[in-house]
C-alpha cells in the first residue's frame, strides 16, 4: 500500500473531517468522554449509526451492491483513522460487521432482503448467541438443543456473556441439532427474534459496575423457544463453517487507530497530573519510556494491519492473521488502560457507578478520572472474548507454523 496519499485521497480526508465536525455533536462527545467501553447507550448508538447511514458510510466493509461504501484501500484507511482519532462512538459490530457478512455469503435471497436493509440503517439491533456455561473457548462443545418439530426448531438451554442482549431485536445463534459424530458437525446457525415466547434475559454485573445504562453482558435462557426452520442460515449441521467465517470478521478488526486516540488521551492526562517529584507526569523518565514503548507497539500494529487489510482489498481472506490481530490488539488495549490508570493516580480510586450521570454533586478529580478504573476493569475481558488469546495462539501454531 502506498501511503503517499493522492490529491483525491487528501480531499476525501478533508471531507471526512468536515463531516465529523458537523455531525459529532456535543451531546455525543460528552457521553463518549465518560464511556467505560467505547460504546454509548442504544439511543446514542442508533443516533450515530443513522447519521453514518444517511451519509452512506455505515457499512465500510460491505460490497457496493448491498449498500457498502466502495472505498479504496487508502480511503478505508483514512476513514477509519479519522473516525478513531476524533473519538467517535464505536459502531455496534453485531449486525454490521458480524452477522451481515454471513447472511451475504450463505443466506437466501429472502433472508438478505429481510435483514440487510434494516441492519445498515440500524432499524434492528443484533446480539450474538455463541458461548454457553462450560462452552466458551471450546465452542464446539455447546449443548443448547434445537429439535425439529414440524416447520420449527424448539430451543432449550442458555447462552452466556451475551453483549447488549437487553437491547437486541434479533440474535444470531449456534445450536446443537445433532449429537452424533464430531461435535462440529452437529451445529446449526439460526436467526431468531428476541421477543419470541420462552426467552428470558438476565443481566450479569461486572467489575466496572452493576446494571446501569452501560451494562453490557447477560445470560439468555431458552425454554421451548420455537424458531422457524426458514430462519436457519445455510444447511443444517454446517453452522460451524459459517461461525468460523464470521469469526474472521469479529477478530480481524483494526485496533491501531483507536489505540492512537487512547494514547493521545493518556498523554493529555499525563501532562495535567503530577508525578511524585511534583512535576507533570509527562516529564517523568520512567513514564516517558512507557509511553514510547506503547507508541512503538501501536505503530508496529498499524503497519501490520495496513499490510493485511491491503491484501484483503485485493480479495485475499484474512485467515489466521485475524488471530494475530486479535491477540496483539486486545493486549495493547489492556496495556493502554493500565497506563491511563497509572496517569490518573489516586483520582481513580472513588467508584462512580454511572459515569454518564449528570449530577449537581461534585466528582472527585477532573472529568477524565471517572472512567479510568472502570475502563481498566472492563478491558480485562478483551483477551478472553472472541476466543481467548490462548486459543488464538493455538490457531496460529497450527495454521501458520504447522505445529
Amino acid at each position: 500500500m502506498d501511503l503517499a496519499f493522492s490529491e483525491e485521497d487528501k480531499a476525501f480526508q478533508r471531507e471526512v473531517r468536515d463531516w465529523i465536525a458537523e455531525n459529532y455533536d456535543e451531546d455525543l462527545r460528552r457521553q463518549m468522554s465518560q464511556s467505560k467501553n467505547g460504546y454509548l447507550d442504544k439511543a446514542g448508538q442508533v443516533k450515530w449509526q443513522k447519521k453514518l447511514a444517511a451519509r452512506g458510510w455505515a457499512a465500510t466493509n460491505w460490497p457496493v451492491e448491498y449498500g457498502g461504501t466502495g472505498f479504496t484501500a487508502s480511503q478505508a484507511y483514512i476513514f477509519n483513522m479519522e473516525m478513531s482519532l476524533a473519538g467517535v462512538p464505536t459502531s455496534s459490530p453485531m449486525g454490521l460487521k458480524m452477522v451481515a457478512p454471513v447472511i451475504m455469503a450463505f443466506g437466501t435471497d429472502e433472508q438478505k432482503a429481510q435483514h440487510l436493509p434494516p441492519i445498515i440503517n440500524s432499524d434492528i439491533w443484533w446480539c450474538q448467541g455463541y458461548s454457553e456455561p462450560g462452552s466458551g473457548s471450546d465452542l464446539a462443545s455447546l449443548q443448547m438443543k434445537a429439535e425439529r418439530d414440524g416447520d420449527d426448531y424448539v430451543l432449550n438451554g442458555s447462552k452466556i456473556w451475551t453483549t447488549h442482549a437487553q437491547w437486541a431485536d434479533w440474535m444470531f445463534c449456534l445450536v446443537r441439532t445433532d449429537n452424533s459424530g464430531k461435535p462440529q458437525n452437529g451445529i446449526s446457525f439460526l436467526l431468531l427474534r428476541m421477543d419470541t415466547p420462552g426467552i428470558q434475559i438476565k443481566p450479569l454485573p461486572t467489575l466496572d459496575g452493576p446494571a446501569t445504562d452501560e451494562q453490557e453482558i447477560n445470560q439468555v435462557f431458552f425454554d421451548n423457544v420455537r424458531v422457524p426452520i426458514s430462519n436457519r442460515i445455510g444447511e443444517e449441521g454446517k453452522g460451524w463453517t459459517y461461525a468460523k467465517y464470521l469469526l474472521e470478521f469479529e477478530r480481524g478488526n483494526a485496533y491501531a487507530p483507536g489505540l492512537m486516540n487512547q494514547l493521545k488521551k493518556v498523554r493529555t492526562i499525563a501532562a495535567a497530573e503530577l508525578s511524585d517529584s511534583g512535576e507533570p507526569l509527562i516529564r517523568d523518565r520512567d513514564f516517558q519510556r512507557k509511553l514510547a514503548e506503547m507508541e512503538i507497539r501501536i505503530e508496529s500494529l498499524n503497519a501490520t494491519e495496513l499490510r493485511i487489510f491491503s491484501a484483503m482489498g485485493s480479495g485475499e481472506p484474512v485467515g489466521p492473521a485475524s488471530s494475530m490481530l486479535k491477540c496483539a490488539g486486545s493486549e495493547a488495549q489492556q496495556a493502554i488502560t493500565e497506563l491511563a490508570l497509572e496517569a490518573v493516580g489516586s483520582y481513580a480510586a472513588p467508584f462512580i457507578q454511572d459515569t454518564w450521570a449528570v449530577t449537581n454533586e461534585p466528582r472527585p478529580g477532573p472529568d477524565y478520572a471517572a472512567p479510568a478504573a472502570p475502563s481498566y476493569f472492563n478491558y480485562r475481558k478483551a483477551s478472553i472474548y472472541a476466543g481467548s488469546n490462548e486459543i488464538q495462539r493455538n490457531i496460529m501454531a497450527k495454521l501458520v507454523l504447522g505445529l
